[in-house]
This record gives C-alpha cells, sequence and structure tokens, in this order.
C-alpha cells in the first residue's frame, strides 16, 4: 500500500500559531483482531477518549481529544495508525 501524503495537513496546522492546541483524533475501525486496542495504543495517553459503535456492533468510532504540542506529533499520530489496515481517518 502507498504511504499517504501528509503534507497539506501539516501545512494546514502549521498555519496555527498557537501550540500546543487541543486537537480531535477521530477513526472508524472494524470491531475486530483487537483493532480497537492497537488504535487505542496509539492515541495520545493523556487524551479523552470516546467509543461510539455501530448497532451491528462491525465497526466503532474511536474519537481522543488531547492537547498536543507541534502540527508534526498530529500527523506522526495520524500516521501511525492509519497504517493499520483497515482504519478510515475523518
Amino acid at each position: 500500500m502507498a504511504e499517504k501524503d501528509y503534507s497539506l495537513l501539516l501545512e494546514k496546522l502549521n498555519n496555527n500559531k498557537k501550540w500546543p492546541l487541543l486537537y480531535m483524533f477521530k477513526f472508524i475501525t472494524p470491531n475486530e483482531d483487537g483493532k480497537v486496542k492497537k488504535v487505542v495504543s496509539l492515541l495520545p495517553q493523556h487524551g479523552e477518549i470516546l467509543y461510539k459503535h455501530t448497532k451491528n456492533l462491525k465497526f466503532v468510532s474511536i474519537t481522543c481529544k488531547a492537547k498536543m504540542p507541534s502540527a508534526q506529533s498530529i500527523v506522526d499520530v495520524t500516521a501511525d495508525i492509519n497504517n493499520i489496515q483497515g482504519i478510515i481517518s475523518l
């Protein structure tokens, strides 16, 4: 799978002059093979994490609000999580 280009996200985040920044990560993951745990393990440990399951429990929406120190830290977390197969980043 080709690596995703995060330069546009990095550019938009770098336009923000106020750091640290409260950022909301949001991912949808299949509820299988420990993928939810993998995603959560890569999110900032100091973040507030919320879960929402689909009615049939096949997918889980994971939202994390965390104060992030820089644009690069946000891109790093997003890129690491997007390396997990089947993850949708919102």
